[in-house]
């Protein structure tokens, strides 16, 4: 979806003379303007937060060749709380007054904001409370209260957390800073797009990561501020895509948000101020599917030695799905924007990744329930250099053939195109007896499936 002339009136129509100005979404009335944020901003940023926000990498890739394309990657993961989300908090919790300071602030966020927000409010000075949802990563509840914050499990999601946030700020004085749509959020942010004109001058493209919109907008007007022809991409989860929504309403509007393993991505409704922000400087805006975000997080362990959660590796994850073929032989940055990924989680994005990439599959064969069958299957998979990983007999749930048995695997090849040999192989010793992919329906006849 590329935005042309009809986005940039679509956002000229939305900064009416006569409106109120605001700073945060929830003092957005009905007919109130929303904030833009300007480059002034985001440099006045970058001179806060430089003294305890350092500088990240933006090193060239080593899949830049078998890419075709001069690929490197701003590895904001390496930040000390893993995440991009400090260089808003330690934006905003230096602006704030000495009464704000002394009420302290209060935020909702299952992870990273809340992070980023107790680390700095620590070091700060300033009390932080946190509201996360009850199902919010162990690991990252824990990480918030070492840090100081006074942590609030309270919601089944995020959006019950923020209202319930927001109600106990109003109650106590406190400020609430939302993580995606205040302005000295979005001007923090884009201290990024700094760093990446400073560290690679003669960059083509960005592509950016997409959930409720804070980094891609300050980051893509430090972008064309400084460097006009940029090309700005945005990339989010196919499974929320509420910023492609907002972009094709002119506004933001709430989309239905499906598990995903970009869970730092998926925010519902966006930022009233990011939308305004971000939209007159995206080029293209793309969705991507689940299993090429569980690739890309695989390929970064193995090539890259980097350990990235799913919403930071989004971006690249549509590279490796081949929507870009216009930045083939172009110079590209991708922030690798958090690498705050539960343990369990990342063992199961490494197994997707693998199964997307051909290197993990899974069949059912029926074999002859007789001495030796069983011996017959496994010398096969031996011969073809296949590595067993699981292997399980099914008898009991067969719905004819009472001499036969149900062979169920899961098998490790090198790649997909020795998947393509097994499966061909599989196929030509068990005619017709073979099923190939995901193991479901299980108790039903091959033949069926």
């Amino acid at each position: 979806m590329l935005m042309g002339d009809a986005k940039q009136s679509e956002t000229s129509s939305m900064k009416r003379d006569g409106e109120t100005v605001v700073s945060s979404p929830e003092k957005t009335a009905q007919n109130a303007a929303p904030y833009r944020i300007t480059f002034e901003d985001v440099t006045a940023a970058a001179y806060r937060i430089k003294d305890r926000v350092p500088k990240t990498v933006c090193e060239r890739s080593h899949l830049s060749d078998s890419l075709g394309m001069e690929l490197y990657f701003k590895k904001d993961f390496m930040q000390y709380t893993g995440s991009f989300k400090e260089r808003g908090a330690r934006n905003t919790l230096k602006q704030l007054t000495k009464e704000q300071k002394n009420c302290g602030v209060i935020a909702a966020s299952a992870g990273n904001h809340a992070l980023a927000l107790a680390y700095h409010g620590r070091d700060l000075g300033v009390p932080v409370t946190v509201v996360m949802p009850e199902l919010a990563p162990i690991m990252k509840v824990s990480a918030c209260r070492d840090c100081g914050a006074n942590v609030i499990m309270h919601g089944s999601h995020i959006g019950e957390s923020k209202t319930h946030a927001m109600k106990i700020g109003k109650e106590k004085n406190m400020r609430y800073v939302n993580g995606y749509d205040d302005h000295s959020i979005l001007a923090g942010q884009g201290t990024i797009g700094l760093e990446i004109i400073d560290q690679v001058p003669d960059v083509d493209a960005v592509i950016i990561p997409v959930g409720g919109g804070g980094l891609i907008a300050g980051a893509s007007l430090a972008l064309k501020t400084l460097k006009p022809d940029v090309i700005i991409v945005g990339v989010e989860s196919e499974n929320c895509p509420s910023f492609s929504a907002a972009l094709r309403a002119g506004r933001p509007v709430k989309v239905e948000t499906l598990p995903t393993l970009a869970d730092g991505l998926a925010v519902p409704v966006v930022g009233t101020n990011a939308l305004a922000t971000a939209q007159p400087f995206i080029d293209k805006m793309l969705t991507v599917s689940e299993d090429f975000i569980a690739l890309a997080i695989l390929r970064l362990v193995e090539h890259e030695k980097a350990v990235v959660e799913g919403a930071g590796a989004t971006g690249f994850a549509a590279v490796l799905a081949g929507l870009v073929p216009e930045l083939k032989g172009k110079k590209v940055v991708i922030p690798l924007c958090g690498g705050n990924i539960d343990t369990t989680i990342l063992g199961r994005c490494l197994e997707r990744g693998l199964a997307s990439d051909g290197r993990l599959c899974c069949f059912v064969v029926r074999v002859q329930d007789t001495p030796g069958g069983c011996a017959k299957l496994t010398a096969l998979l031996a011969a073809l250099g296949v590595s067993i990983k699981d292997i399980f007999h099914e008898r009991a749930w067969l719905y004819s053939d009472i001499y036969g048995v149900d062979i169920k695997c899961i098998v490790e090849t090198k790649d997909r195109k020795h998947a393509e040999e097994l499966h061909h192989s599989l196929n030509d010793h068990y005619p017709g007896l073979v099923r190939w992919g995901p193991l479901r329906h299980y108790d039903r006849r091959l033949s069926d499936i």
